[in-house]
């Protein structure tokens, strides 16, 4: 199994808190430090990502938590995903919607 550097330098960070070495609030700003950087889609790449996935904009938006007219005024550009929306919609463009599944 092969780790990013990301992801040792985290684990040891996180041996060291463990063990009382580094202190909690230096953790979490570590924590934050290795967060991904979520990516912005244009109304095109909203409508491929859901594509990929085979599902219609209603599914979609139930997975997603919001409505289907929300999803329809992403992918016609007349508004773009915030917040939450917008990270699951970042999990689903890199890991597919069955990462949401329950």
């Amino acid at each position: 199994m092969s780790n990013s550097i990301l992801d040792v330098m985290h684990d040891t960070a996180k041996g060291l808190t463990d063990a009382g070495v580094m202190d909690v609030q230096t953790m979490r700003e570590f924590d934050v430090l290795c967060l991904p950087e979520i990516e912005r889609y244009d109304a095109a790449h909203i409508k491929a990502i859901r594509e990929r996935a085979h599902v219609s904009q209603a599914v979609f938006a139930a997975y997603l938590n919001t409505s289907p007219s929300t999803v329809r005024s992403w992918e016609q550009g007349g508004k773009s995903p915030k917040g939450a929306s917008l990270k699951l919609l970042n999990l689903v463009a890199h890991k597919g919607l069955d990462v949401l599944a329950y």
